[in-house]
């Protein structure tokens, strides 16, 4: 298993809502760790009390620090009694310290402590990243929602549009059809009025007198002849 896997494992119960720290504590510019609470090693003075202590009175000097997620480790001089610090910590939490009056060992015992804090910080950066990936996926999964509703919406409008028209071009076909047949009607009804003009036209212009036709005469019935009256006496 590769050594970064192992240490992600080891501190996969530490890591529970990881806040990266935005500073150089040394320089007030983040809280600097803490001693664990409660703690016997506390009590007896070992040395993350000590540099706790230390650190309180402002006797020493940051030499290094590095930052991995929320991970670091330190490089601290006391001038003093010339002796190194060399600190892991997670959060505002140290992890290990070691005390040292070789700058070879401390300068080492540094690096080694900075890699640390590279495989450490492994699983809170895939965290950090996969959380921005879920994250910027859900958004363009709400995107898409929205434009698939917007889509959805404006072809149903396009439909109903394109049955308002259907029916509209149906309508002035019948309208049409209607039309056409007065038309007719009505070009029917202006010939046979055309037709009674020019009739009527033709008379005006006829010099002749036109007269009705008179009506024809019975043949004439034969006399009937009298009968003569007896002479009177």
């Amino acid at each position: 298993m590769p050594a970064r896997f192992a240490w992600a494992l080891l501190v996969v119960g530490l890591v529970a809502a990881p806040q990266a720290l935005a500073g150089r504590w040394q320089r007030g510019e983040a809280e600097p760790p803490a001693a664990p609470a409660n703690s016997e090693d506390t009590a007896v003075g070992n040395t993350v009390a000590e540099l706790q202590r230390l650190m309180n009175n402002r006797e020493l000097t940051e030499l290094r620090t590095t930052y991995n997620g929320n991970y670091g480790a330190s490089l601290l001089f006391h001038a003093d009694s010339m002796n190194y610090y060399v600190a892991l910590f997670h959060e505002k939490e140290f992890w290990r310290v070691i005390r040292t009056d070789a700058v070879d060992n401390a300068e080492a015992l540094y690096v080694t402590f900075a890699d640390q804090t590279k495989q450490l910080a492994q699983v809170y950066l895939d965290t950090v990243r996969l959380q921005a990936g879920k994250a910027y996926s859900e958004k363009l999964v709400a995107l898409n929602e929205r434009r698939l509703r917007g889509l959805q919406q404006e072809v149903e409008q396009q439909r109903q549009q394109s049955m308002q028209v259907s029916n509209a071009i149906q309508e002035r076909k019948q309208q049409a059809v209607a039309l056409s047949s007065d038309l007719r009607a009505t070009n029917t009804q202006l010939e046979t009025l055309d037709k009674q003009i020019k009739a009527l036209q033709a008379q005006q212009v006829n010099p002749e007198l036109s007269l009705p036709p008179v009506p024809a005469v019975a043949p004439a019935a034969a006399a009937t002849p009298v009968a003569e009256l007896p002479a009177q006496h």
